[in-house]
């Protein structure tokens, strides 16, 4: 089955952009994907093909309008998951691209200038979705980010169905760190235990690490790991 995305943009020549290289790009002549942008400005209605007009209320730049974002979305609707990309949203998470993945596909709304009116959430089931806590010029570059990190769980794309079994956030902690030749370099050397060749030794000192480096870095992944897993942050079982 093949991954649709549909993006609607001011700036459909954007893409694919980086899309269009490496791994993505090799599944999209391939056929694992397909991409299709509409530009929305060709649904405004009037002579000047207006898609803002001023904040209600007052206030600072301009608003996506609702009637031309509606006529975008509706002409691409298929049941597909509408997303729109706003720092107003949950932030994207594994768990959602893991979900996506097993779709047919998303229909994507790249925002400009102060956003979106906020009627279109509701009146046309749009969810929408951040990419972290900072403000980029448009949602075009986090519309790409979103698609690759689709992209490269589709079967087949990384080769090896394990690849991404042990990466940052499958398992709810950051990915242990890795090393490769030569074993020194400028004083530093590969950890002995990864030269032991004691694969159980290997596994352990690669959970810990993980386990640990999740802690000190990322505190929020931590406590929410421990939530998950019916443990206190310490490793202690919580009572029941």
């Amino acid at each position: 089955m093949t991954f649709r995305a549909s993006v609607l943009t001011l700036y459909p020549d954007m893409f694919p952009g980086l899309l269009g290289t490496s791994l993505a790009g090799r599944a999209l002549e391939e056929g694992a994907w397909s991409l299709e942008t509409k530009n929305i400005r060709d649904f405004a209605t009037d002579k000047h093909r207006t898609v803002d007009d001023t904040p209600a209320g007052g206030g600072a730049g301009m608003v996506l309008k609702c009637d031309v974002l509606a006529a975008a979305l509706d002409s691409v609707a298929d049941g597909r998951p509408m997303l729109a990309m706003s720092p107003r949203g949950k932030t994207l998470t594994q768990a959602k691209v893991r979900d996506l993945v097993a779709g047919e596909g998303a229909i994507i709304l790249c925002g400009r200038f102060e956003g979106f009116d906020e009627r279109i959430f509701e009146a046309r089931d749009v969810e929408p979705v951040s990419v972290g806590d900072y403000i980029l010029s448009g949602g075009e570059i986090p519309a790409m980010l979103l698609l690759d990190a689709c992209i490269r769980l589709l079967p087949g794309v990384m080769g090896a169905a394990s690849s991404g079994e042990e990466e940052s956030f499958e398992q709810g902690l950051l990915e242990y760190p890795h090393y490769t030749r030569p074993v020194e370099w400028e004083g530093r050397t590969i950890p002995e235990v990864l030269r032991s060749g004691d694969h159980a030794r290997i596994a352990r000192w690669r959970e810990e690490r993980a386990r640990e480096d999740t802690r000190l870095r990322r505190p929020d992944l931590w406590d929410a790991h421990g939530e998950r897993s019916g443990q206190s942050p310490s490793g202690a079982q919580r009572k029941k």
